[in-house]
């Protein structure tokens, strides 16, 4: 097999494109020959040693993966060799076989191909967790979604016009813009100019929008406190723009706000059962055409590197993925 590993932690320029073994799945695990692998935020900071999960070194990172079921381990019967399969797993799906355990492995619509595969798992696990179990967003509520045409954005977009939100984007470009409008956004507003407050107050009648969904941070939380409804949810998603926010309480107070967390990982040991519960419903929504995973970026497996490059820099829209 092939696989791009961090012998050591740094940036992702420094990962090496090696042989190694075939690994055996063991007890639970199953086998995965890959035919296209999702690339995430997450990844450049796990290979920086940055991320709240350290694999240890070495390790490829890699945390989403669609293929071909090789074989199982002892116990798993979820899945049998041959099966068209998708993956989410911690870390090691940047290779050409891999090992997921069989809780995370999915077997695809049979309409899905693996390229879709690759770019669905945790993107639109992470907008339909935030939106449906966090949020609780409603049809007819305004939904506001920051950077609003990369991958997890995008889902969002996609999963809340799909449960009858009406949804205002943000992004930083005008193309990024208009991606988010063909997506299912009403309105888009560029995030570089502090006016896209403004925009939102007079695109709801002053009301504000009932939900934010933040996968920014920084700068891009604290304006969103000004154009919050009442009663509505500031959802924090993550930080790319690198600054942890903070507010004070006296805020959330007197506007009646909640300001509500999101880290999906944490679901696989606390409530593991919701996860298959919402994969059925994004499948559901996946088969009528609600939602469909945008792939803006597919290089080799040799090009990994490039392939974070393309996210950290924010170039990207929707996924960006690997082949092996």
């Amino acid at each position: 097999m092939r696989a791009m590993v961090a012998t050591h932690w740094g940036e992702p320029r420094e990962m090496q494109l090696m042989e190694l073994p075939d690994p055996e799945p063991g007890p639970g695990q199953v086998a995965i020959d890959v035919r296209a692998i999702g690339c995430n935020f997450f990844d450049i900071l796990m290979v920086q040693g940055k991320y709240q999960v350290r694999p240890p070194l070495p390790f490829a990172p890699g945390g989403e993966i669609a293929g071909v079921v090789r074989a199982v381990g002892p116990g798993v019967t979820s899945c049998k060799p041959s099966d068209r399969v998708f993956a989410m797993l911690g870390w090691g799906g940047f290779a050409s076989l891999a090992l997921a355990p069989a809780a995370g492995v999915v077997r695809m619509p049979d309409a899905m191909p693996f390229e879709h595969g690759a770019a669905f798992g945790i993107v639109y696990q992470t907008a339909y967790f935030g939106l449906v179990y966090r949020a609780n967003l409603q049809a007819g509520e305004t939904l506001l979604v920051h950077a609003a045409a990369g991958g997890v954005g995008l889902a969002a977009v996609q999963i809340g016009r799909a449960l009858g939100a009406r949804v205002l984007a943000t992004a930083g470009t005008a193309e990024k813009l208009d991606i988010a409008k063909q997506h299912g956004a009403e309105e888009a507003y560029d995030y570089s100019n502090p006016d896209w407050v403004d925009h939102v107050r007079h695109a709801t009648g002053g009301r504000g929008a009932d939900v934010i969904y933040d996968p920014v941070g920084g700068d891009i939380f604290d304006l969103s406190t000004k154009c919050i409804a009442f009663s509505g949810r500031l959802l924090v998603i993550g930080f790319a723009s690198g600054r942890i926010p903070t507010i004070q309480a006296n805020r959330i107070l007197l506007k009646n706000i909640a300001v509500v967390g999101l880290h999906w990982g944490a679901y696989r040991q606390h409530d593991p059962d919701k996860i298959p519960q919402a994969m059925q419903a994004l499948f559901a929504l996946y088969e009528r055409g609600a939602v469909t995973p945008l792939v803006s970026s597919t290089r080799p497996l040799s090009e990994a590197a490039a392939a974070l490059d393309e996210i950290a820099s924010r170039r990207s829209v929707g996924k960006v993925l690997l082949v092996p």
